[in-house]
């Protein structure tokens, strides 16, 4: 299960807690992940079934994700797979989560 930014779903701890429905780590994950990106989450927050899973769970910050609405709309497979990659939807990602930017430039290598 890839996003279209090229985080894959099974290894996000987000996903990961949404699936146990395990609170206990929703709450680890909130803490971390309020502390590296600077601002305050909730365990509450930390529910998702996958970016592309219409109509089910999704993180808070991918609810109104510019980079989701878009390949979804175009039907791509994810960003990597987009004739208009690297568009300037992904440059906030890849300062936030800059691992995201390799994998998917790897994909496209192997397009």
């Amino acid at each position: 299960m890839m996003a279209y930014c090229g985080i894959d779903c099974l290894e996000c701890p987000t996903y990961q807690a949404t699936q146990k429905d395990d609170d206990q780590k929703r709450a680890k994950v909130a803490e971390r992940w309020s502390k590296i990106f600077n601002f305050t989450l909730k365990p509450s927050d930390i529910n998702c079934d996958g970016c592309k899973e219409e109509g089910k769970r999704l993180f808070f910050f991918c609810r109104d994700c510019q980079v989701r609405e878009c390949g979804s709309a175009k039907g791509v497979e994810n960003c990597a797979h987009c004739e208009d990659y690297a568009c300037e939807k992904l440059e906030p990602l890849f300062k936030m989560i800059p691992f995201i930017k390799e994998k998917l430039e790897e994909m496209r290598k192997a397009l």
